[in-house]
């Protein structure tokens, strides 16, 4: 066939030329593609957490990630995997820069990110297993293990299982605590991906392999159904009676770091409130307390050492007619302790528990030479570091055995279930938010309370200086709640249990299975990637 000039240039007319630029520039911007999924989809994980009930959100999120990473090398799966990371907790941790300035929260951002990028990782090197799903929701729940327990003795904020409090499948944490809830969550999300991969594939090519399309849907389908059969797990029958449960929530005079220069006025803020129910129940109209929990630092006066406010927590004691767990600043033999004391009316202070999971940076300096020449103002704000607890706390108040878990404890596993195992019938969470204002903090731990009430079956009280402080079912319900920055109290008949959920005896067993998991899935993969180089170089 003989081409003519003028056929030639009707087909340059009928196919415009693309400019060398304009491909660069093209190619450029399909490259940011799964760099901006892979940080989008770590938002929509964000927008999953409470205060929101969009927990399903977390599907698709780990669906997108879940697409990011499929096939990716090592290198730009760990870039992907930050990107991830940020996305997620940029906007998750924003609460811990209210009061003290972006710098902490960028830090903490920028150091908890790595672990999402080695997970990010680790799932683009399973991708390829048959069943990789389940391979890579492991490998996201070997990163929360390791997320939880380092630096400084870890920090758990942020696992998935925390965003599911409202979600189906919230019975799992009765089977294996946390760390099932989170891994059946991922593997429905990564299960979500695949299946969607494959009927691409399928309408592509008109062919898939059985086993893969039946994997992919098991990975969708398993986590549904075990939620699903672990509802019986759930369950808010009284076993051992019943206790009536006052909350006290005092406010403070007002928010911020500075709230502690108000102390006495904290003090008599709770035991004002506690006199105001002593006379609401003497008036008929609200029931007899069996006991009353106050918060977190509702007495950062040591009550040992300062007559005048041993004095009020007495009078607000002999008010209400009950015993009172009262929320203290203590130093005992040069140390300072976070410590719950429990007041009874009529014998004064009878037991205490100290705070174990203290918290770095708030109530203890790591590194503290090296922080004061870089920033004295960390060490201008936690002049002296607080000392550690060594026992479980469980106070018997009134008959009732109640387990007290102070505020940063709840998100550490090992600390909320040592109390149940030590035979606490109820769970109490003291806690104080005010340092961080109105912020998301709050709902956030809120949720990890509901989350702990399945867990381990148990009634859970939030007494919060300035709220939110509730009254949670254990079935996660919330009964009871106060608005934030007002003064209110809480008064409730809860039921008493004893039983222990699967998730309460099995303890860390659930969550070591699951990383050895994760560690098979990486040796397979490492393993067949040398088998594969070698048959290369051959």
């Amino acid at each position: 066939m003989t081409v003519t000039a003028t056929s030639v240039g009707e087909s340059d007319q009928l196919e415009p030329r693309i400019a060398p630029g304009a491909r660069t520039w093209a190619r450029r911007l399909v490259r940011l593609v799964p760099a901006a999924a892979a940080a989008l989809s770590g938002l929509l994980l964000y927008v999953s957490f409470p205060p929101r009930t969009l927990w399903w959100l977390a599907l698709p999120a780990f669906a997108v990630f879940g697409w990011v990473l499929r096939g990716r090398d090592w290198k730009a799966a760990l870039g992907l995997g930050y990107l991830f990371g940020l996305g997620f907790l940029l906007p998750l941790l924003v609460w811990t820069g209210v009061e003290v300035g972006p710098g902490p929260w960028l830090a903490l951002v920028a150091i908890e990110a790595l672990f999402v990028a080695a997970v990010g990782a680790g799932v683009a090197a399973v991708s390829k297993l048959p069943g990789w799903p389940v391979w890579a929701a492991a490998v996201w729940i070997a990163g929360e293990a390791a997320r939880a327990r380092a630096p400084f003795n870890g920090f758990p904020w942020g696992k998935v299982a925390f965003g599911q409090a409202d979600g189906v499948f919230l019975p799992l944490a009765a089977v294996g605590g946390t760390p099932v809830l989170g891994f059946a969550v991922a593997l429905c999300g990564f299960g979500l991906y695949e299946v969607v991969r494959l009927a691409v594939e399928r309408r592509r090519t008109g062919e898939v392999r059985r086993s893969a399309a039946a994997l992919g849907l098991l990975s969708l389908a398993v986590p549904l159904v075990a939620a699903v059969a672990a509802r019986p797990l759930v369950s808010d029958t009284a076993e051992d009676g019943s206790a009536t449960v006052a909350v006290i929530q005092g406010n403070v005079p007002r928010a911020g770091l500075d709230f502690n220069s108000q102390r006495r006025a904290v003090l008599d803020y709770h035991a004002r409130e506690t006199e105001r129910l002593a006379a609401e129940v003497k008036a008929g109209k609200l029931t007899q307390p069996d006991f009353v929990l106050w918060p977190e630092n509702s007495s950062d006066i040591d009550p040992f050492a300062n007559p005048d406010a041993r004095a009020v927590i007495d009078t607000a004691a002999k008010s209400i007619g009950v015993p009172i767990s009262v929320g203290g600043v203590v130093e005992r033999d040069g140390k300072l302790y976070n410590e719950q004391i429990l007041w009874d009316p009529a014998k004064g202070p009878v037991d205490t528990y100290d705070k174990r999971q203290i918290q770095p940076f708030g109530e203890y300096l790591p590194l503290r030479s090296l922080i004061g020449a870089i920033n004295k103002n960390w060490t201008a704000m936690v002049r002296q570091d607080f000392s550690r607890g060594t026992k479980p706390g469980v106070f018997t108040m009134d008959g009732a055995k109640v387990g007290l878990v102070t505020c940063y404890e709840a998100a550490f596993d090992w600390a909320v279930r040592s109390e149940v195992t030590d035979g606490a019938q109820m769970i109490s969470v003291p806690s104080n938010n005010a340092t961080f204002d109105r912020s998301e903090m709050t709902y956030q731990q809120l949720a990890m309370s509901r989350v702990r009430a399945v867990e381990h079956s148990r009634t859970v009280t939030v007494p919060v200086t300035s709220g939110v402080s509730a009254i949670i079912m254990p079935d996660g319900r919330i009964t009871q709640k106060t608005g934030m920055f007002v003064a209110d109290s809480l008064v409730q008949k809860v039921p008493l249990r004893s039983s222990q959920t699967p998730a309460t005896r099995l303890g860390i067993l659930p969550e070591v299975a699951l990383v050895l998991v994760a560690a098979g899935g990486l040796g397979w993969a490492v393993g067949a990637g040398l088998r594969a180089r070698r048959a290369g170089d051959a």
